[in-house]
């Protein structure tokens, strides 16, 4: 999302802008690049307790990093992130710290960036007694024991999702993931790649489960965060089927996201709830409440970011199917989508692999990986051995690459070849050592 100060204000004329808007992001290969973005949670060391924004909390921790040559952002006198070098610090709800990486070449890049990451947070954060785990969805924490930062679209989108969806709020606090943004080359390719990622998104979801427990317990799944994205909001989550219709490029989804609900604008700094109106009926003149404002092209960009398909195009593509987990599982990540979308054979590959699936297979596929991850099937086909062959298809992919990123994908190998995803081994924890305290995994997932 624009910061305040940043928007264009580039009136909205017509609908070919908008198309227009996210055409604008087509790249010549050689200016593809790898840009990571990975959540965690943050515990005092002393009693497990999420912090606060203030006092001693998550705005010390952001003052503590600035000197490193960040540059703050700020929302109402506080800072909410910061930013450096292309690359960003910022807040989820609940204080998740989230790291949006610059854009990147490779995935040793990735790699290097996310530990120097960590070395940074770790040596600000250890003096305020505060600690990181990055999982797919707070294991200990009450949704109402988690503090809310200050950011001002969070006070809409608070009040707005208890409206449209049970686990809106959960997901706004409890979840923390890792995505990668990966680059197109003109609308012929975005559509592939989108269709390809689409449909293989709730393999990664399975692929990285890591969200068993909630509030002290097993909740019977093998990823939560996953649960609670089909429970959230159903106007912008999802499979849209919209990508997989002849013909889909820049303007069928631009008319699609132009039905979808808006959040809010932001006029001279300040957020206008606009929850629940169509952008369309903005765009048209016939949103009562946002009488006296103009559609502009900075609207239209914030309105793109709180668009939560399980795959988000924006000038870029996102993948948003995963929990966040371990180091290695963040990079692998990233080395998955690297290595099926950023080599036309390893592409043609995945794109012949799901060609005959249905948008009701995927989304059937999707309800049931939160609970049995790779014991789930597609068209058939046990999921667990679409994962060998996607993985596969990823490795000859970054091979082609002749970087030596294929390194990043044998934590996955190790998933697909013990069918034990992160949840399932932190199962085996709970139900051994750990003798059912699930506050231990903090210790155990602490970066």
């Amino acid at each position: 999302m624009s910061n305040p100060g940043d928007a264009d204000l580039t009136p909205i004329a017509d609908k070919a802008q908008l198309a227009g808007w996210f055409a604008a992001g087509s790249k010549p290969r050689e200016d593809w690049a790898i840009g990571t973005e990975h959540e965690k949670f943050g515990f005092y060391r002393d009693g497990l307790a999420s912090p606060p924004y203030a006092p001693a909390g998550i705005e010390a921790l952001l003052k503590a990093l600035q000197p490193r040559g960040f540059e703050p952002i700020m929302d109402k006198g506080n800072v909410i992130g910061l930013k450096r070098d292309g690359g960003s610090i910022s807040l989820e709800p609940g204080g998740q710290f989230e790291l949006s990486g610059a854009p990147l070449p490779d995935l040793h890049g990735t790699h290097d960036e996310l530990h120097a990451h960590l070395d940074e947070v770790r040596a600000a954060a250890g003096p305020l007694g505060i600690g990181f785990a990055p999982l797919g969805f707070h294991p200990l924490a009450t949704r109402e024991a988690v503090p809310w930062m200050p950011k001002s679209r969070y006070a809409i989108m608070r009040g707005y999702m208890p409206r449209v969806g049970a686990m809106g709020l959960d997901m706004m606090l409890r979840t923390c993931t890792v995505q990668v943004n990966l680059d197109f080359g003109d609308e012929a390719d975005m559509a592939e790649k989108f269709r390809v990622s689409l449909a293989l998104q709730p393999l990664a979801t399975a692929l990285f489960a890591n969200s068993p427990f909630r509030e002290g317990k097993p909740n019977g799944l093998r990823t939560l965060r996953g649960r609670v994205w089909t429970e959230t909001d159903p106007d912008r989550t999802g499979i849209p089927a919209i990508a997989f219709q002849p013909g889909f490029g820049f303007e069928m989804f631009a008319d699609w996201v132009l039905d979808v609900p808006m959040y809010f604008i932001v006029r001279d700094g300040a957020y206008i709830d606009a929850a629940g109106v169509p952008f369309r009926a903005f765009l048209e003149g016939g949103a009562e409440r946002l009488a006296g404002h103009r559609a502009t092209m900075g609207d239209w960009a914030d309105h793109v970011t709180t668009v939560f398909t399980d795959v988000r195009l924006k000038r870029f593509l996102e993948m948003r199917g995963s929990d966040a987990g371990s180091p290695a599982m963040m990079v692998a990540q990233s080395a998955m989508w690297t290595g099926l979308l950023y080599d036309d054979a390893a592409q043609k590959a995945a794109a012949a692999l799901i060609r005959d699936w249905t948008v009701p297979e995927m989304r059937a596929l999707r309800l049931a990986v939160p609970e049995l991850a790779l014991g789930a099937a597609i068209a058939g086909l046990p999921l667990r051995d679409v994962a060998r062959d996607v993985l596969a298809i990823s490795r000859a992919g970054l091979r082609a690459r002749g970087l030596g990123e294929e390194v990043y994908l044998d934590v996955l190998d190790e998933v697909v070849a013990s069918g034990m995803t992160q949840a399932d081994r932190w199962l085996a924890r709970y139900a051994g050592e750990w003798g059912g305290d699930v506050s231990r995994i903090f210790g155990e997932a602490a970066v």
